[in-house]
């Protein structure tokens, strides 16, 4: 993937970290976008139309959580979230109101530029699902070509990655998937271990398509279920 063209919005209010990571990103070979504020990085997605975004969480005006809402809604976005909380809880906020990824403070930049490029590599690889048929999955319908999904006849909005582990999870119906695999497939960590970042996931993707469709096996992964 040839980065030169991709536009990362940045959105920090520490000037000393919001230029570190745009230094950073700007050396990968990004065009980058700043901004400092809540109404700020709203105004910049407007104005700029990124890629993808990278979004501190503690911001003046509104917080990022708000500007996630508000972007989301306006058009799709891969979303990185900064966070100086480590609480499960603060990750599934951002989760819920559609972040894609999430780095605790302090993080490293070879971590944010691996997590950076592996959003935008998904973002490419739902251009290789045109054209496949949707899955019919008992009451659970995942149309992997214009990436939405449908449970019970009502649709059911995911962020990105949600969406990209309930395919990787549905292409071997009611089969263990490990949380490495998932890991490789979906984040495109192999060999990594970021075993609360699948499992979050995970959470968050129960509450929208529902808790029974995903099987926990303890210590080795997740399994969809398919109504029979």
């Amino acid at each position: 993937m040839s980065t030169a063209r991709r536009r990362v919005l940045v959105v920090e209010d520490e000037p000393v970290i919001n230029q570190a990571v745009s230094d950073r990103l700007e050396a990968e070979g990004y065009e980058v976008v700043r901004a400092f504020d809540g109404p700020g990085a709203v105004a910049a997605f407007t104005e700029h139309s990124p890629d993808l975004i990278v979004l501190d969480v503690m911001l003046p005006g509104y917080d990022g959580h708000e500007v996630c809402r508000r972007i989301q809604a306006d058009r799709p976005v891969p979303v990185l979230m900064l966070t100086a909380r480590a609480d499960e809880a603060d990750v599934l906020v951002g989760l819920a109101v559609g972040a894609d990824d999430y780095l605790t403070k302090p993080f490293r930049m070879r971590e944010l530029v691996a997590r950076v490029a592996a959003l935008l590599r998904r973002v490419e690889r739902a251009t290789e699902l045109a054209g496949r048929k949707a899955l019919d999955l008992g009451g659970l319908t995942v149309d992997a070509a214009a990436r939405r999904v449908w449970r019970d006849g009502e649709e059911v909005r995911l962020t990105p990655t949600e969406f990209d582990l309930l395919l990787c999870l549905a292409a071997q119906p009611g089969a263990v998937v490990t949380r490495e695999k998932l890991l490789a497939e979906v984040w495109g960590w192999p060999g990594a271990s970021g075993t609360r970042t699948v499992d979050s996931h995970v959470k968050g993707l129960r509450a929208k398509v529902g808790s029974e469709l995903i099987r926990t096996v303890h210590g080795v992964g997740y399994a969809l279920e398919v109504a029979r």
